[in-house]
């Protein structure tokens, strides 16, 4: 690209040089013949025309120039990024095969909780796939037919998942009060790392009305499960995240929160913690999903519970009233929205719960430790790939920018070299007549 850009420089120049000479010697010879005002005119509109070429040329060959250094830089810059990314992925690589030779010689599980944990989630997604004409069981649908690459496509790239899907909890009864307190639309939200996933999922027409065709609509009808109704849809970048400190050498990530306290500096009887601190998030979501490097717990199960506090009893939760400032509950049924707003009559149980958690409290630390470095190179290796992608586009306006300015100049050439021929052809006359 640049050694053409080179010799259309080099031509342009000569062009240039050769038509402002050829144009002084058609002055000069007219100037010879007749003498006049009229012709030193003519002369020096001649000049001006050849002083105009050359400069346009100039212009022309500069703004290529300077479109070719733009273009070498964008290169470089992708260059040096795919290298910062390479070393990356075989660090990453590197450790999933440390912590996969971890899990085969030092984390033996049992048959039985591996098969209760993995029965559990198919639980809950059975039951998702059960509202067919819902938006998660549109998508638990199609991750069920295409796996992992169901979240690939442009439509769903940016969705995390379900929020009954997002968080595992030790204790079944407790999976029942918290999902009963989030309620079933809550339960079934999607959840979308940005607003840009949200805007995906939907479009409207110039009249407000939804396009049926496109987005999540236009998927249900694709697979034989129309979109029916409303649906909640959870963006993590515009949730305010929780700012406080964490439990330190903590695993999961578990927020520091102040625990209520008697009068004689004691927790009140029942109490068993806070609701977003007794959910478990996989390991891949606990750290950096968002552009400001906050995880799941922080954003999305704080917003949903904020410091609700769990009791093991309704009489132990009534107990603890004067201490219970974001609501509570407790595993019989007991729940307070928030102060001053009791929920009563029977506990309801959905059918769509949280699954149970894996239990890995046998990994030791430097497992976390090395887990914890991943998920931050996984972070970073995204922002690097949207920095990839940024430079790209830059490159590709670059070139395109350059390939019209090139057209323009061999536009300016062809003209040029035309207008340069005419002069000499007069020239030649000229001479002829002096002779």
């Amino acid at each position: 690209m640049f050694q053409s850009n080179n010799q259309i420089v080099l031509h342009a120049k000569a062009l240039a040089s050769q038509d402002s000479s050829s144009l002084k010697h058609v002055g000069q010879n007219n100037s010879s013949m007749f003498g006049s005002d009229e012709n030193n005119e003519m002369q020096n509109r001649e000049i001006c025309k050849a002083q105009s070429v050359f400069d346009n040329s100039k212009k022309l060959q500069d703004d290529l120039q300077m479109l070719g250094r733009s273009i070498k830089q964008h290169e470089d810059n992708i260059k040096s990024i795919k290298n910062q990314k390479n070393r990356l992925d075989d660090s990453i690589l590197d450790m999933q095969v440390a912590l996969g030779k971890f899990h085969s010689s030092n984390l033996p599980m049992t048959e039985n909780e591996d098969l209760s944990h993995i029965k559990s989630e198919d639980e809950t997604v059975e039951h998702i796939l059960q509202h067919e004409k819902s938006a998660a069981g549109i998508l638990c649908q199609l991750k069920t037919r295409h796996g992992t690459q169901a979240f690939n496509i442009p439509l769903t790239k940016d969705v995390l998942g379900i929020v009954a899907t997002l968080g595992k909890v030790d204790d079944d009864s407790l999976s029942r009060r918290l999902s009963e307190y989030l309620g079933m639309e809550t339960m079934m939200a999607v959840v979308c790392k940005t607003y840009d996933g949200v805007k995906a999922l939907e479009t409207y027409e110039k009249d407000g009305s939804i396009v049926t065709g496109s987005g999540l609509h236009g998927l249900g009808a694709s697979i034989g499960r129309p979109l029916s109704g409303r649906f909640l849809v959870i963006c993590l970048e515009h949730l305010r995240p929780y700012v406080g400190e964490f439990i330190a050498n903590d695993p999961q990530r578990r927020l520091d929160l102040l625990k209520p306290k008697l009068q004689n500096g004691e927790s009140p009887p029942g109490f068993l913690g806070f609701a977003v601190n007794m959910i478990s998030v996989d390991s891949m979501n606990l750290y950096c999903l968002t552009t400001t490097g906050h995880g799941l717990r922080e954003t999305l199960f704080y917003s949903l519970f904020s410091r609700l506090q769990v009791y093991r009893t309704r009489a132990d939760m009534l107990e603890a009233l004067p201490l219970i400032s974001d609501g509570a509950l407790s595993l019989d049924g007991g729940i307070i929205r928030s102060t001053g707003v009791f929920s009563l009559g029977n506990k309801k149980d959905l059918d769509v719960k949280f699954p149970k958690s894996s239990r890995r409290s046998n990994l030791p630390e430097k497992y976390f430790e090395t887990e914890d470095r991943m998920k931050d190179m996984k972070w970073k290796k995204e922002r690097i790939l949207e920095d990839m992608q940024r430079e790209q586009g830059l490159l590709d306006l670059a070139k395109f920018n350059y390939e019209i300015k090139k057209q323009e100049f061999v536009k300016f050439l062809a003209q040029s070299s035309s207008y340069a021929t005419q002069h000499h052809t007069q020239a030649g006359r000229d001479r002829s007549t002096l002779s």
